[in-house]
């Protein structure tokens, strides 16, 4: 059994920054776990400016959608594992139900159930980040609506699975459990 620790904060709180932190405290080697895809040149440059700030230390491994499958192959191959993020990871698994109707936030969810039951059986510590959502305000569309609600209950599974969770606020991080 390893330790989990969950991370939330909003959009450029310093969450992951705070994450890289925790991480640094593991000896070596190190593995960044990464949900984003490069869809546009915008995104493809956010990619590349974390990984300059991250620099060598870390091995990367890119992985969208099957996160629970991923950090149970890694096995015992490095000594923690970040996951940066879980809101990407959320808003690429909407797309890959996006046809699924209304059954999109059960199907989602049943896929953040398993992640949030895989968590305690890790050998290796993981450190996951997600963006806090439900702080602003309502969104004007349905889709909108359904994300903000699937990764507040993303974030409640994990943070329960976890054990330790913080918040990250304008740069502070502030130990919720």
């Amino acid at each position: 059994m390893s330790k989990i620790i969950f991370i939330t904060g909003g959009a450029r709180s310093g969450k992951s920054a705070f994450a890289e932190k925790l991480a640094l405290g593991f000896p070596a080697p190190l593995c960044y776990l990464a949900t984003a895809q490069a869809l546009d040149a915008e995104m493809d440059d956010r990619i590349s400016k974390h990984r300059q700030r991250r620099g060598d230390v870390w091995s990367t491994l890119e992985e969208p959608l099957l996160l629970s499958e991923t950090l149970s192959a890694l096995g015992n191959k490095y000594n923690a594992v970040l996951v940066d993020c879980v809101t990407l990871w959320l808003t690429n698994m909407l797309f890959k139900y996006e046809d699924s109707g209304d059954r999109i936030e059960d199907l989602v969810l049943g896929e953040v159930r398993q992640l949030a039951g895989l968590l305690p059986s890790l050998s290796t510590p993981v450190i996951l980040v997600s963006n806090e959502l439900g702080m602003g305000i309502v969104p004007e569309n349905k889709l909108g609506r359904i994300f903000r609600d699937i990764a507040g209950q993303a974030n409640q599974l994990i943070a329960a699975a976890a054990d330790e969770a913080w918040l990250v606020a304008s740069g502070i991080p502030i130990r919720l459990k």
